[in-house]
């Protein structure tokens, strides 16, 4: 049967379609099992859909977020991803806080095993060299223990790693490499540009929350990174445009538009790549998304 011109447009339209990343933003680190969204959980979900939000990452800090990350993504599939791991900080702030030991890794593995096919990624998971968690070098020797774990696992899945590095930039970056790690978020990078430039060498990505409109760190971060290496994020509840304010995912336009801003470029178009950013990393969203 011959096909007409007409029919050959629309067929290489909608190939054309197939392969463009969708229109609206990814978060690609929350902590929606945080207490603080306990009571309103759905309404932030609401909100974030209306402020065109497609996909959430949802990360976890300790084991017991795993579970209520995993209900969340249930609840709301059509949003909520899941990404779970042990955070190099453990405890409950402002005064609980403490370094992550090897027995928080406890059942860690078995965890990420029996839910490798919901998950989109590892994480939280990194480095905190903070003097009040890593005193000395015993706790940085642990931290990076359980650091190793993972990535081992990561590589075992093949899951990208949702990292933190807060205080130890370099050491993050030269240790995910060390170990052969491919697929790398860095969330929140506080480093100079120059070492987050050599995690771009090793082809790691990185986010940016909206409380870039404070820091004059994560806007010279931003002015050094090349557009195709970023991704958004939100971090919430933390890491908002307001300090000491709840943050949520319907925030995540702040940091889309203060990137364009510096870079001089559309906010659509920072939209879009950092949306075709997030699906190259995670691939597993595409689908998922479309479930």
């Amino acid at each position: 049967m011959s096909v007409g011109p007409l029919a050959c447009l629309n067929i290489e339209t909608k190939a054309v379609h197939k392969m463009t990343a969708p229109e609206g933003y990814i978060d690609a680190h929350c902590h929606l099992a945080a207490k603080e969204f306990n009571q309103d959980i759905t309404e932030v979900i609401e909100r974030a859909k209306q402020g065109n939000v497609l996909a959430i990452v949802a990360v976890a800090i300790r084991k017991d977020d795993f579970q209520r990350i995993l209900q969340l993504s249930s609840q709301f599939p059509e949003i909520v991803f899941p990404s779970i791991g042990i955070h190099p900080v453990q405890g409950e702030p402002p005064d609980g806080q403490r370094s992550v030991t090897l027995p928080d890794f406890t059942d860690v593995d078995k965890a990420i095993e029996e839910n490798q096919e919901r998950l989109v990624a590892i994480g939280e998971v990194g480095l905190d060299f903070s003097p009040r968690f890593a005193k000395g070098d015993e706790e940085k020797k642990e931290q990076r223990e359980v650091l190793r774990r993972q990535i081992e696992l990561a590589k075992k899945y093949d899951l990208p790693l949702n990292v933190h590095s807060r205080s130890a930039g370099r050491p993050t970056i030269d240790f995910l490499k060390e170990h052969g790690a491919e697929k790398v978020l860095l969330h929140a990078f506080d480093g100079r540009p120059s070492i987050a430039l050599r995690g771009v060498e090793y082809g790691y990505y990185f986010s940016i929350p909206p409380s870039i409109i404070r820091s004059e760190q994560k806007q010279k971060l931003v002015k050094q990174l090349p557009l195709d290496r970023i991704l958004l994020e939100t971090d919430s509840p933390a890491l908002g445009p307001e300090k000491q304010e709840r943050n949520e995912p319907k925030n995540i336009h702040i940091a889309c538009d203060y990137i364009a801003q510096i870079k001089n470029i559309s906010t659509d178009e920072v939209m879009k790549t950092t949306t075709e950013n997030a699906l190259r990393l995670f691939p597993k969203l595409r689908s998922l998304m479309h479930r």
